[in-house]
């Protein structure tokens, strides 16, 4: 297995790299694992760190070429090999590639991977770690621009079907995720369906879903929109100016950071409209959809237009579309004519996963 992953300047991938080829260890599974930026700066050890993007565009590529040239070469001697850059980089020389696609090519990954994570830890690091002038809308675009060049990549490399778009996010599953991806591809991959911005304030509610994330976590291959979800961002900003205050407090990867108001509510549009295209996207690289739709203290059920709207892509996608109907009320025929499935228990799921030989070993 050949892995390529990537990810905008802030997402630090090494830690999280780290953690897979621990959990690859722990499994017995070997993994040979290249970080093309470390690599470039054992090549080129008159650099100080962090300033490598400073140098001239030509000794730039120079030195990226031969790193990957060492790449191929060793790559040959190891079964499983994952390789850590950038598909693009945006600094002083503007926006540029950060691979050389005769190279990609002559890697032939099994897999493209692109690693994202919250517009407010991304930030964090880079006020931390880096010596990056940015914005939050910088942090947005260059997130796209990675996302479409890995895409692009893989596409025109391998076909339809080898890229993913991986969140580093709020959970700790997400390795999980990379690693049933690259090791186990038997198993089934489900894009986890629930209501979020309307249950944000009800405790019960959110344990429900988190136990329904649990369960399907423990036998499939997940994709969860809730690791990436800056629409609370959002709502703080928006609170916020309501309020007439001109920072927000939020929570970060490494704690708390300080945001201007205006900054956040300059890329309210971006982050409404990521929202969209990502939840699709995932739906579009799973094998099903698997929505949760809990009874709201009110009696009603927690369905909300986004939950609605995946479940209408997944089914005009050709989608295995399940939904596991907790409430007393019936479901509408907006869910039940569209639905492979609907269960009224998440175990009703479970037990029909198992007859159906979607989980091994059941």
């Amino acid at each position: 297995m050949r892995v390529i992953i990537t990810g905008q300047v802030g997402v630090d991938k090494i830690p999280y790299i780290q953690e897979l080829e621990e959990l690859a260890r722990q499994n017995r599974k070997p993994l040979k694992i290249f970080h093309v930026g470390k690599m470039m700066y054992e090549e080129a050890p008159d650099v100080p760190a962090g300033r490598i993007l400073n140098l001239p565009i030509s000794r730039l590529n120079t030195l990226r070429r031969a790193v990957f040239k060492e790449i191929l070469r060793e790559a040959e001697n190891h079964e499983n090999v994952l390789v850590n850059t950038h598909a693009t980089f945006r600094w002083r020389h503007g926006l540029f590639a950060a691979f050389d696609y005769d190279q990609i090519k002559a890697f032939n990954a099994d897999q493209y991977m692109m690693l994202l994570d919250n517009a407010e830890s991304v930030h964090q690091r880079l006020e931390h770690d880096h010596d990056i002038d940015h914005t939050l809308k910088d942090i947005m675009m260059w997130r796209e621009e990675e996302l479409l060049a890995t895409e692009i990549i893989a596409t025109i490399t391998r076909g339809y079907g080898h890229f993913y778009m991986i969140s580093r996010g709020r959970s700790r599953m997400t390795v999980q995720t990379v690693y049933r991806l690259m090791f186990e591809p038997q198993m089934k991959k489900v894009y986890m369906s629930f209501p979020m911005s309307h249950v944000m304030d009800l405790p019960d509610t959110l344990a429900e879903i988190e136990k329904f994330k649990a369960t399907i976590n423990q036998h499939f291959t997940c994709f969860d929109p809730g690791d990436v979800d800056e629409f609370c961002l959002h709502k703080a900003a928006e609170d916020a100016q309501l309020a007439g205050r001109a920072t927000i407090d939020v929570q970060a990867a490494d704690g708390p950071v300080t945001l201007k108001t205006a900054d956040v509510l300059q890329i309210s549009g971006d982050i409404m409209g990521q929202i969209y295209a990502r939840d699709f996207k995932m739906v579009d690289q799973s094998d099903m959809i698997v929505s949760y739709i809990p009874e709201l203290p009110n009696g009603k059920p927690g369905l909300s237009s986004g939950v609605e709207r995946e479940l209408h892509h997944a089914y005009e996608g050709g989608k295995d579309v399940y939904v596991v109907w907790t409430c007393r009320a019936m479901p509408s025929p907006f869910i039940t004519e569209t639905a492979t499935r609907v269960f009224r228990s998440t175990d009703e799921a479970i037990a029909h996963f198992k007859q159906k030989g979607y989980i091994a070993g059941a």
